[in-house]
């Protein structure tokens, strides 16, 4: 054979031997790839079912851990909560207490200011019992220095004891002797009390007083300015003077009736009746009215002839302002103008004349 073909023959030998390995290698490579790719896959499987494994343990450990997290959450609310109920029950309660002290508080001070408004009205009424008994006794000693120095020659004596009510006890004195008595019981309250007839009528009763007579800022409502009720005589302190001279009148007259002989029981008698009448009564009524109507003249005529006077001044004023003012402007013009001594004032020395004569 030759080279050629044994060379051929050769090559061709090679090329199917590196064919047959290469398909041997091939097959041995795809049996390789097919037992690593089983391989892997059952690797692959294992490990994926490992991993879902894993996956569900760790699945399950994170729904434990969820519900674990759920739980300590609800507890932690429910415990949140219960605090909370806990603070807003302390808190109430102790809003509560507050409240109660402060109600027991304010019932304490309501009470004490009750007491001291009692207290305050106690004294009140004690200062005002005292002042208006103070103020009546001053009334009464301020009376009783009036009919002294109006009848210098009566007898004022203490009212003796057992006699309440009275509060004066006048002797009447007529020519030197005493010829009856007056028994007074002053009053100044707001509102006049038909017992104080009956209490003085008695007190008059136990001392023989002649005439009983009570001095009241009020009289009744049926009443002027005097009056006579239950042999008892009614009046006002601006009249009492008065009635006190009509009175003594009475009883000087009925006493001088008595003594003399020339008048009769009978006379005397009627003496007393007329000044014990109605018209005896409205006689005095008008010479009350009388001497009040004259004092309300004098008195409006007092305050407009006051009012006048005022008037005036502030004319003379606003003339002699108006002069002084127009004076002055004429001097400020006209230096050397002829002084007035009834504008010109006093010139203020510069103090050169004084220091030197201290000097």
């Amino acid at each position: 054979m030759s080279d050629a073909i044994k060379h051929e023959l050769e090559e061709k030998v090679k090329i199917e031997q590196t064919e047959k390995l290469k398909a041997q290698f091939e097959e041995e490579k795809a049996k390789e790839q097919a037992q690593n790719e089983k391989k892997l896959r059952g690797e692959f499987e294992k490990s994926s079912k490992q991993t879902e494994i894993e996956l569900e343990s760790a699945k399950k450990k994170q729904e434990k851990l969820i519900q674990k997290l759920e739980k300590e959450k609800e507890e932690r609310e429910k415990a949140e909560e219960k605090i909370k109920r806990d603070a807003i029950r302390n808190a109430e309660e102790a809003q509560s207490l507050k409240l109660k002290e402060k109600d027991i508080q304010m019932d304490q001070v309501k009470k004490l200011a009750e007491d001291l408004r009692r207290a305050n009205e106690d004294l009140k009424r004690k200062l005002e019992q005292g002042s208006q008994q103070m103020q009546g006794e001053a009334l009464e000693l301020d009376f009783e220095e009036k009919l002294k120095s109006n009848f210098i020659n009566d007898e004022f004596l203490p009212v003796p004891k057992g006699v309440e009510g009275a509060d004066i006890w006048q002797k009447v004195k007529f020519n030197g002797k005493i010829v009856g008595s007056i028994i007074w019981e002053t009053k100044r309250t707001k509102a006049w009390s038909k017992s104080w007839l009956t209490k003085l009528k008695e007190d008059a009763g136990k001392i023989s007083a002649t005439e009983a007579i009570i001095v009241s800022r009020v009289l009744p409502n049926d009443s002027a300015s005097f009056d006579r009720r239950d042999g008892i005589w009614l009046t006002t302190y601006e009249h009492a003077l008065s009635i006190c001279r009509y009175v003594r009148f009475l009883i000087t007259s009925v006493s001088n009736a008595k003594s003399s002989a020339s008048h009769t029981e009978e006379e005397w008698g009627r003496i007393r009746d007329y000044m014990m009448s109605d018209d005896f009564k409205h006689r005095m009524q008008s010479h009350f009215d009388g001497i009040k109507s004259l004092r309300e003249t004098l008195d409006a005529d007092k305050r407009s002839t006051t009012i006048k006077w005022k008037k005036q001044e502030v004319q003379i004023n606003k003339l002699d302002m108006n002069t002084t003012n127009f004076y002055g402007e004429l001097k400020a013009i006209v230096t050397n103008l002829p002084e007035l001594e009834e504008i010109e004032t006093p010139q203020i020395s510069d103090g050169k004349e004084e220091n030197q004569t201290n000097f």
